[in-house]
């Protein structure tokens, strides 16, 4: 072989080497997502979401695993609070998270970027000893009333109670986690406690009844969570976000087909909360409202209104701007490759369908 030749082979090898290590710098050795969740066993699992299927079915270290990147699932039973405090300290690249600790994170000058929803319009609902007089929200004032404060689920039950006129300082509102707000109402010692499907449970047993439910009353009240990514982490690894975006939405994709729903229903009762109850939870709603990645102007005017309300509660210093927060690139470019470009309805700020697409949505 001549010295050229020799020289040339040489020089194309380094090239090559020098790709390979390039494209192997370009991605982490590790995906770590927070969960604003406790879950349950081991590996711990939630349901009520498409990023609860992801993870139970571990979709995205199928995904990864080619490429030798590990995926980190960290389970928070402090919820959006704990999440929260992962995400300053840096601990984290993903979250999925509410509404309310969101905000909080970002008036707080947290960077990160709102990439795809999952967990839209969730519901709430409001249980009592089996033996109270509280028939409706109107009921509360002056009683005492479980909600788990810094969650979505505090902003949904404030907003609630203003639409009856009332205001948090009309009732004695404690904050408790979930299993707190449990065993304080199965022993009495509250009036009432807002929450989500787990008090079906303590309805089963007796020991509650549920009064009031936001999905029977109005969409504003229900509550949205979404999965963010770090902005430093957006930056040095787009490539990885559009995977998990595109995973995300697939997930999305195959569970939004009513055909699917008992699936769907099973793949959750799998998790902390039987399947019959998620069944009740989802009466008269598509999947594909529920479980809709969109980032709609619904879902964007739900967020301006937290926004808003999180301040006037004082639990910000200061109203964050929200538009340029939901970045969209992800998931556009994941409805177009996937070809589901059209596929789940779009809502308007004020949470209204056209109305073909209305019916296409039912």
């Amino acid at each position: 072989m001549s010295l050229q030749r020799w020289l040339g082979l040489g020089f194309a090898s380094l090239v090559l080497a020098l790709f390979t290590l390039a494209a192997q710098a370009q991605n982490p050795n590790v995906v770590r997502i927070g969960v604003a969740n406790g879950g349950v066993g081991t590996p711990p699992r939630t349901g009520g979401s498409t990023v609860g299927i992801v993870n139970a079915q571990g979709l995205l270290e199928k995904e990864f695993e080619r490429d030798g990147i590990q995926v980190q699932w960290i389970f928070f039973k402090g919820a959006g609070p704990a999440v929260n405090e992962a995400l300053v300290n840096k601990q984290l690249d993903f979250a999925w998270q509410g509404d309310l600790p969101s905000i909080v994170h970002r008036a707080g000058g947290v960077k990160t970027k709102i990439i795809v929803g999952s967990g839209v319009r969730n519901g709430l609902y409001l249980g009592v000893p089996p033996d109270s007089t509280v028939t409706r929200l109107e009921d509360l004032k002056g009683k005492r009333v479980a909600v788990f404060k810094g969650t979505n689920l505090h902003l949904a039950a404030v907003r609630a109670l203003a639409a009856k006129g009332l205001k948090e300082t009309d009732l004695k509102l404690i904050n408790l986690d979930t299993a707190g707000a449990q065993a304080a109402l199965a022993t009495k010692d509250i009036d009432a406690a807002f929450g989500y499907v787990e008090l079906f449970s303590l309805r089963e047993k007796g020991a509650a009844k549920v009064v009031w439910s936001a999905a029977q009353d109005s969409y504003r009240f229900t509550r949205q969570t979404v999965l963010l990514v770090t902005d430093d982490f957006a930056q040095r690894h787009p490539q990885v976000v559009q995977r998990v975006v595109n995973t995300v939405v697939k997930a999305a994709r195959a569970y939004s087909d009513e055909q699917q729903r008992g699936e769907l229903f099973a793949q959750w009762g799998k998790a902390e909360l039987p399947e019959r109850f998620w069944r009740e939870d989802f009466i008269g709603q598509p999947l594909r409202v529920r479980l809709s990645p969109l980032l709609d102007p619904f879902l964007v005017a739900r967020y301006k209104d937290a926004a808003a309300e999180a301040h006037a509660l004082k639990l910000t210093r200061s109203v964050p701007e929200i538009d340029s927060w939901f970045d969209r690139r992800y998931l556009d470019v994941a409805l177009k490759e996937l070809k589901l470009e059209g596929y789940w309805p779009e809502y308007a700020a004020d949470g209204e369908l056209a109305g073909s697409k209305l019916a296409a949505a039912r």
